[in-house]
């Protein structure tokens, strides 16, 4: 595994599964992975929270849920699911800033570590 898998399977993702899925193509990975910390969707996602957008926050962190779940980036997956899941039911969840600073500084976390 290369230093990027072996942080990241330190840091609790599932590399094995994603590295199923990428055809243990550890470069493609990185390079998804790159994408991934720099993905808008971080930010949309704080912007519709503050905003209230129930829409808006769904559909910023759907979209990070599954490509953090197909990534195995775990830590991220278990956090935002439930998030996703009330904002699916149209309602804006009552921890949702104090969730969304922990994605945050897992976000910061995953940022090092790809360094």
């Amino acid at each position: 595994m290369s230093a990027l898998t072996d942080k990241l399977s330190a840091y609790g993702c599932d590399i094995d599964g994603a590295m199923g899925r990428f055809l243990n193509n550890e470069s493609f990975y990185a390079k998804c992975y790159g994408k991934f910390v720099a993905d808008k969707g971080f930010a949309r996602l704080g912007e519709a929270l503050q905003a209230g957008n129930v829409k808006g926050a769904f559909e910023a962190a759907h979209d990070l849920k599954g490509v953090s779940a197909n990534m195995g980036i775990t830590p991220v997956y278990e956090l935002i699911v439930g998030m996703v899941e009330v904002l699916r039911a149209g309602r804006m969840p009552e921890d949702a800033m104090e969730t969304y600073q922990r994605l945050m500084e897992m976000h910061a976390d995953l940022e090092a570590l790809g360094e």
